[in-house]
């Protein structure tokens, strides 16, 4: 699964500490994703969105 999350991120002008502490996750957790080496749960994903000010579909995508 692919994702926007560090460009949409980087536009918003958040760091990852700041998506990290809205979204009630760890840096860490932040940095896997924007490296696609973890999958969120919906929830998560949910939250990340919400605090980016997109769609889960629009953050999230599967590469073909």
């Amino acid at each position: 699964m692919e994702n926007r999350i560090k460009e949409i991120r980087t536009k918003l002008h958040l760091t990852q500490e700041d998506v990290a502490k809205k979204t009630g996750v760890r840096r860490e957790t932040i940095v896997f994703l924007e490296q696609g080496k973890y999958n969120p749960s919906l929830k998560l994903a949910y939250e990340v969105a919400k605090t980016l000010k997109t769609s889960v579909d629009k953050l999230f995508f599967l590469k073909y």
